[in-house]
């Protein structure tokens, strides 16, 4: 085993047994005692110190490529395209020990880098880029919302409720006291799975692209049971999608049409700060009504995009579509508006795969399994706005953002 092998190794048995130490000494109101803590932060300390013999052994590996051309009678240059070696679960080590295993079931040390305590492998960064790409296609919220990533534990995020203000005051007049008070709004873990069969024949065959096939395969599977959760998710069990947290900006007089006039309220329902960068989201259908409005000059308000890859717009902002975002009917909310970097996406450490080997022997057929844990909330509601449908009896509802 290598010393790089070995400290990663260290570095990830020291990080379990400090978080698992720091969760056991929290009592119930979750508060960690003085000397807890103190000796918490001193596994820490040695965490840190394996970290930086890590990073002393990457400094050198990358030393020993610029520096190892002996006699050179010209400067040394980076070949164009050349990329430095990589390590841990990038490395080509674990790659290929990774793939050998989900198809051979041979197991080898190098796989020890990315172990995890279910007992399955981390995916090889390599292939999770390519699984990450996969959703990408299969779910716009990655692409618009902010992703953070976590290792354990629930993560407190602090938010601003309510503002203090500053006051004019008279002569000798007192300053009145205005506090800044603080909400906290909490991401869990979520998980999520999917399981697949394959012959063994097919895994045998080395022409097939076994890799290619489960990233596009599990990444559709996921990704539309992700992007449902992000948009209309309840909280229980799932993300709460941020539909159920967004802010009514407009209702509509009509419960079955909407106008221009009703998606320029819902514009300017949402306050300026935000609009710079703001986006639509509607479901595919929507967009289609979207596409007909025209404003009071008689244009059409959709501008189609003249460059590929770039979200056609309306009213100068962009417009992604989610099939899960509901259609015209009464009372839905069937349009966003708003900064989607308000709302967060919690991802707990990577996704895990499992070679499932008897489940299945009886057909001659070997299961793979892929599992991930996920939060997401809208961290402040007032980023987004929404147009709601009316109830079709002539009310006409407009809430300020």
């Amino acid at each position: 085993m290598s010393k790089m092998v070995e400290l990663l190794e260290q570095r990830a048995k020291k990080w379990d047994e400090a978080k698992a130490f720091l969760e056991s000494k929290r009592d119930d109101s979750g508060i960690v005692s003085d000397v807890d803590t103190a000796a918490y932060r001193q596994m820490e300390a040695e965490v840190k110190k394996i970290n930086d013999q890590i990073e002393v052994l990457e400094d050198q590996q990358k030393n020993d490529v610029t520096f190892s051309i002996k006699n050179a009678k010209a400067p040394v240059l980076p070949t164009p395209g050349a990329s430095l070696p990589k390590t841990g679960r990038a490395s080509n080590e674990y790659t290929k020990a990774f793939w050998n295993a989900m198809r051979h079931r041979v197991i080898s040390n190098d796989l020890a880098i990315g172990t995890d305590s279910q007992g399955g492998y981390l995916v090889p960064d390599e292939f999770e880029r390519t699984l990450v790409q996969a959703l990408d296609e299969h779910n716009i919220m990655r692409q618009i919302a902010r992703i953070i990533r976590t290792s354990s534990g629930e993560l407190q995020i602090p938010v601003v409720s309510a503002r203090g203000a500053a006051s004019w005051l008279s002569e000798g007049e007192s300053i009145p006291l205005s506090d800044t008070t603080f909400a906290q709004v909490t991401l869990n873990a979520y998980k999520l799975g999917t399981m697949i069969r394959v012959s063994r024949e097919l895994l045998a065959d080395s022409a097939f692209p076994l890799d290619t096939f489960l990233a596009q395969d599990f990444g559709r599977r996921i990704g539309e049971l992700e992007e449902e959760a992000f948009v209309v998710g309840d909280g229980t069990g799932q993300p709460t999608g941020f539909l159920t947290s967004a802010q009514v900006g407009k209702t509509t007089a009509s419960d079955t049409s909407i106008t221009f006039d009703d998606v320029m309220d819902l514009y300017h329902s949402l306050k300026a700060p935000y609009r710079n960068k703001a986006v639509f989201v509607a479901n595919d259908l929507t967009v289609k009504a979207f596409r007909k409005l025209k404003d009071n000059n008689g244009q059409y308000i959709w501008n189609a995009s003249v460059v590929t890859g770039t979200p056609d717009t309306i009213l100068g902002r962009p417009v992604y579509v989610s099939n899960f975002m509901p259609q015209i009917e009464a009372e839905a909310k069937i349009l966003a508006f708003g900064d989607f970097s308000y709302f967060w996406i919690g991802d707990r450490q990577g996704r895990t795969f499992e070679r499932l080997n008897e489940l299945f022997s009886q057909t001659d057929q070997v299961g793979f399994k892929a599992t991930q844990r996920v939060d997401a909330k809208l961290i402040l509601p007032e980023a987004i706005q929404v147009l709601q449908m009316g109830t079709g009896d002539g009310g006409d509802e407009e809430t300020e953002g």
